[in-house]
């Protein structure tokens, strides 16, 4: 730990935006906009029959196949058809996923306890199945189980020693439905696991029509409040090629930051195929060690190694569970970022090779475990500039009036701002008052400046300002009518 600790801490700038990550994964609109019941699940309507008829004849008892896999390339909404189901049928779920490690004592320590027990509702009261307790008992890349002749026993231990026996097991003996997952339903079935065939129901998943994929996110841009040229939702849908995650990923990558969106947007993502896009050459760099076919996937991106290194550390930490893995890859990634500063600095744009193959190359070789994590996330960095937007701007609008009073440069007005004049807002109520006349300040700039805890704060300073208004405006009516006066030309009748 003390190796792993000294590595990661020489990674700082690019590990600070990684503990929030935790907190802003379910921002993602893939998760947003996910289903929450089957009829919302889009395409697969043969599946979606299946799947609750299989479901129904859990009504009278455990069934003669008591699992049921689902199969299809990903995107196509199989996890989404699984979590739907367990909302319409009202099942407690209990979900292991990709992320978790799927060895036999794991699935016989969660998997077939869970199927086995009875549940509980909400409230904490015992549902019995005879009842209708439920839970769905769901394992996700089910696919990537494996029989390993041999387990090495360090800490970390990655592998899925017996994980198919103990899978076959659990079904065998099952009082709760299951659900398993695959991409390759082949690569589940053979070998060890040539009996799923016979004790499991399958369901297959085709790709959604385009067409479905147009009116998903036609609706989801609606609910976003983001007006999107209905060619560029076709051309998203199009590329899609049925991946319906791909498609939501490139929608809200096109609409971050933006009220709307034109055709020009579509070269933010290129025109190449579904198979070159950036969750693609991440799964390239953390699924393969070819540095080869990682540089050739990067290249095909047309992207700015500014915005990839931002991916790739925001998804690092959720691919590599191993400590040193993770160490070694941030390690990979704080050199490649000295490279892009230097960039930066020095305007040599050849310096940014030497950026990439550090950035992709170092952390592909990092890893010494395989995971099968397959769900990405946008950098967190992104997410943030976008939210403080609405600050920035306040901010700007504050400083160019402090420019404009004082004749001073912005830069000079955004530190004034910072370190003196937000101290000074804050702490004396009488130079705020004199402030918000002098620069004109509407009430978001002053709220800004004061913080909404203070909202009574904020509104002496706008009563006592509008006071102060009302007192000058009459002091200048009255020195108007004085002048008037004294202008008027005299008569003898005036003495």
């Amino acid at each position: 730990m003390k190796q792993f600790d000294k590595k990661v801490m020489s990674s700082l700038d690019i590990l600070k935006y990684y503990w929030l990550f935790i907190f802003d994964c379910m921002e993602d609109w893939t998760e947003k906009y996910r289903p929450k019941f089957l009829d919302e699940v889009i395409g697969n309507e043969r599946a979606i029959v299946e799947l609750r008829k299989w479901a129904k004849s859990w009504d009278n008892g455990a069934p003669k196949k008591r699992a049921v896999i689902l199969s299809g390339k990903p995107g196509t909404g199989k996890t989404s058809s699984a979590i739907a189901l367990a909302n319409d049928y009202k099942w407690a779920l209990i979900e292991l996923n990709a992320s978790d490690a799927r060895n036999a004592s794991n699935i016989k320590r969660v998997a077939t306890h869970g199927a086995v027990n009875e549940t509980f509702d909400d409230h904490g009261h015992f549902i019995s199945s005879k009842n209708g307790g439920r839970k769905l008992i769901v394992l996700d890349e089910a696919d990537n189980l494996y029989e390993k002749i041999e387990s090495t026993k360090t800490e970390g231990d990655y592998s899925d020693k017996g994980g198919k026996k103990a899978i076959i097991d659990t079904i065998k003996v099952t009082s709760q439905p299951m659900i398993l997952i695959v991409n390759d339903y082949y690569n589940l079935v053979k070998g060890g696991g040539e009996s799923l065939k016979n004790i499991c129901e399958l369901v297959k998943f085709y790709d959604p029509p385009p067409s479905a994929i147009f009116n998903l996110l036609r609706k989801i841009s609606t609910a976003e409040d983001i007006s999107v040229d209905l060619k560029v939702l076709q051309t998203i849908a199009d590329r899609s090629k049925g991946d319906v995650r791909s498609a939501i990923n490139d929608l809200q990558s096109i609409s971050l930051d933006k009220k709307q969106v034109d055709i020009q947007a579509l070269s933010v993502l290129g025109y190449r195929d579904r198979e070159k896009i950036i969750f693609d050459a991440l799964r390239e760099i953390f699924k393969t060690k070819n540095i080869k076919g990682i540089k050739d996937c990067i290249s095909n991106l047309d992207a700015d190694p500014e915005n990839v290194i931002l991916w790739i550390n925001e998804n690092l930490p959720v691919e590599y569970k191993d400590f040193n893995d993770m160490a070694k890859g941030y390690e990979a990634l704080s050199k490649a970022d000295i490279f892009l500063g230097r960039t930066r600095r020095k305007q040599n744009y050849s310096l940014w090779s030497y950026a990439c193959d550090i950035m992709n190359g170092g952390v592909a070789l990092a890893k010494t475990h395989e995971y099968y994590n397959e769900r990405y996330n946008f950098p967190m960095w992104l997410r943030e500039i976008k939210d403080s937007k609405p600050k920035r701007e306040i901010r700007d609008s504050i400083s160019k009036k402090i420019s404009k009073t004082c004749h001073s440069s912005s830069n000079k007005s955004k530190d004034f701002l910072s370190t003196y004049f937000v101290h000074m807002f804050r702490n004396d109520t009488e130079f705020a008052i004199k402030m918000k006349q002098k620069l004109d300040l509407a009430e978001n700039e002053i709220e800004y400046l004061v913080g909404k805890k203070y909202t009574h704060k904020i509104k002496d300073i706008l009563q006592s300002s509008e006071t102060i208004a009302k007192v000058k405006s009459l002091e200048e009516v009255i020195v108007s009518v004085e002048d008037e006066r004294d202008d008027k030309q005299h008569s003898l009748f005036d003495f």
